[in-house]
């Protein structure tokens, strides 16, 4: 049986209130906020019984405004990169504004992490709402959005849906960066991730895919068995992970199938993730410097945490090979991620 609950948490000064969800199992507390469709806060228990928090976020509203991770949010229109900002859809070309150098990122400046969300209770859960405009962040047409959060046992279920009045790229995911051991863990190094991706896409200086399709075999990418992610960054080129990994092809059906694991031993927490999105996106919070105060006074340093950002590949608007992102009139854009929690 899962509690709800909902209490004012702040306001926005020309937007309106922010409220915070909780969401309450015998195994998991989560936090939730309107603002963002932010997931706060992930309580989960170890293999002592002890809870701790395993997200990475902050202590007042104002952490959350001036944020530049992304922490907790819900991102889109399109989750990771545009090459150049720049798309074409039915003959029209499109510019975006470039927020990640040469590239956009995350919906723009003023993406789905920074809009407030209509909440309403749903069984288990919250659902949050938002209408993005036509020309919102640079993208074409009216798009009517919908996250629902619900929790069951020791599983966080994350449904998107989406629909359209023009043709337009979408891509929606959850930001959240988590560590194990608890938000205020220095590193990841002692977690053993595993992906279940024969596939990754190789990334040029800019971070946008190439275009290639590479097996992981012989790879550091290779993570079909589980690895430790400290000794794994060594061997790996450059400031660490951040990678979509392919969970499926253009050719196969979008269903629902186990996406990772990551297992922290110490503490005993476990992660495990599916979804139906065709890709995950592995980072290991490579920007993350000590620059950002989160909860508790804790400075977030570099692969303090990592992210498994299911989604569709980056870049798809613009590359005909990868799985096809648009959304046209008349269809519904649903997904659904499972985050579960539990301990060896």
């Amino acid at each position: 049986m899962t509690r709800v609950s909902c209490q004012q948490w702040g306001t926005v000064p020309g937007l309106g209130r922010v409220d915070l969800w909780l969401l309450e199992s015998p195994q998991v507390k989560v936090e939730v906020l309107t603002l963002g469709a932010i997931i706060r806060s992930v309580f989960s228990r170890g293999k002592n019984g002890q809870m701790e928090d395993v997200v990475l976020g902050f202590d007042d509203l104002e952490g959350y405004l001036s944020d530049k991770r992304y922490l907790g949010a819900v991102v889109g229109r399109v989750a990771n990169r545009i090459a150049g900002g720049r798309f074409v859809v039915d003959g029209k070309e499109y510019q975006l504004e470039t927020n990640n150098g040469p590239n956009a990122i995350h919906g723009g400046v003023k993406g789905f992490n920074k809009a407030l969300w209509l909440a309403t209770e749903v069984q288990g859960g919250v659902q949050l709402s938002l209408s993005s405009p036509d020309g919102d962040q640079g993208y074409p047409g009216e798009v009517q959005v919908c996250v629902i959060y619900t929790l069951q046992g020791e599983t966080l279920t994350a449904e998107y849906q989406a629909r359209s009045n023009r043709t337009t790229p979408i891509n929606i995911t959850n930001h959240s960066y988590f560590n194990l051991a608890g938000q205020a863990a220095a590193d990841v190094y002692d977690h053993q991730v595993s992906i279940c991706a024969q596939s990754f896409l190789p990334v040029d200086e800019t971070s946008i895919p190439t275009g290639e399709t590479r097996a992981v075999q012989g790879t550091p990418f290779d993570l079909r068995d589980p690895v430790l992610i400290g000794a794994r960054l060594k061997e790996l080129p450059g400031p660490g992970f951040d990678h979509n990994f392919c969970l499926s092809f253009p050719s196969d059906p979008w269903m629902e199938r186990h996406a990772a694991r990551v297992c922290h031993p110490a503490s005993g927490r476990v992660l495990e993730v599916s979804t139906s999105q065709p890709g995950v996106q592995f980072y290991t919070a490579n920007f993350l410097d000590g620059s950002v105060q989160g909860k508790g006074g804790t400075k977030y340093r570099k692969h303090g945490a990592f992210c498994l950002e299911t989604q569709n590949w980056p870049d798809a608007v613009n590359q005909a090979s990868f799985p096809d992102c648009l959304l046209r009139p008349g269809e519904e854009y649903h997904h659904v991620t499972r985050f579960t929690f539990t301990t060896i």
